[in-house]
């Protein structure tokens, strides 16, 4: 019987690490941080923090109202579900309890997210002046380089571009094929091949900027073709944004991405091509980057003559 149990708490442990192994590391490391504002929330009103009463759940939500967006609430609500599911117990967030006064928030503060800012073509020509100009190493600039220009032409998000190896990359004549072992919207793994073709302007080609790269890193034994964290991506943005006289606050890593996204849709891109780089699963995201470019473009004030 002893052994039965011993068997059975083994593969209890398997199961949880499975279940943990489903999600992406950043998306863990957001877990982790709710789970942690929840406890102290239990903790201060001294609540029941596992197994949490519905009650108990309604009541954090309407505190975060007060200072969270409508979009951290969400996620902070998925968080507090998969913390219960991995310790073997249950919330019913559909309880009218928590629902209805989700429902009432989302009347009360709205759902509209305001996101970076994207970097479009004109700030990526900026940026790789202003790495021209910066005080460090050849190599140093050769890699900023390479990330931002890749970064941007392949729509990558942090994670993935920090992840790439040197055997994902495959030179071709039109350019280069670089495969994406996993992503946020790809967590079983099936993998995706973005391809970045050659530029006219070889001082803004991120395939040129990527062989020379490559090249400068020949004697390497890393994998790795950027050794560094994703944190690090967002602090080279910011790091020239803020060198071109921008608020380095509005941007982020993903400010390559977005802005890839709404070059191409000011230029014409239709949405599956834009989703056959970025990798979205599903137009809504697309759509809104293309309802940005349409702001002005489309803008009933400019058929005023005056």
């Amino acid at each position: 019987m002893n052994n039965i149990v011993k068997k059975i708490s083994i593969l209890e442990a398997q199961t949880v690490q499975n279940i943990k192994l489903s999600k992406a590391t950043n998306t863990i490391r957001a877990y982790k941080s709710d789970l942690r504002n929840f406890e102290n929330f239990c903790q201060h009103y001294k609540l029941e923090v596992l197994p949490a009463d519905v009650k108990t759940v309604s009541l954090y939500i309407t505190n975060l109202s007060k200072m969270c967006k409508f979009s951290t609430i969400k996620r902070r609500l998925s968080s507090i579900k998969v913390f219960h599911k991995l310790n073997g117990s249950h919330i019913d967030l559909k309880n009218p309890i928590i629902n209805d006064n989700l429902n009432g928030i989302k009347r009360q503060i709205g759902t509209f997210q305001k996101s970076k800012n994207p970097i479009l073509i004109s700030d990526l020509k900026k940026i790789v002046l202003e790495i021209d100009k910066d005080n460090i190493s050849a190599s140093l600039k050769l890699r900023n380089k390479a990330l931002v220009l890749v970064g941007f032409s392949g729509a990558f998000r942090r994670s993935e571009l920090v992840s790439i190896l040197r055997e994902d990359l495959d030179f071709v004549s039109e350019g280069v094929k670089i495969f994406v072992k996993k992503s946020k919207t790809d967590q079983s793994g099936e993998g995706m091949i973005k391809a970045i073709p050659y530029f006219s302007n070889s001082s803004y080609c991120p395939v040129m900027s990527l062989k020379k790269w490559l090249t400068c890193i020949n004697n390497d034994n890393e994998s790795k073709v950027f050794k560094m964290s994703d944190k690090n991506v967002s602090l080279i943005i910011k790091k020239y944004i803020s060198r071109l006289g921008y608020n380095s606050f509005k941007y982020s890593g993903h400010s390559l991405r977005s802005g890839f996204a709404t070059t191409t849709a000011e230029f014409g891109a239709e949405e599956r091509q834009i989703m056959a780089i970025t990798g979205h699963k599903s137009n809504q995201m697309v759509r809104r980057y293309i309802k940005e470019v349409n702001l002005f473009k489309n803008n009933a004030l400019k058929k005023i003559q005056i």
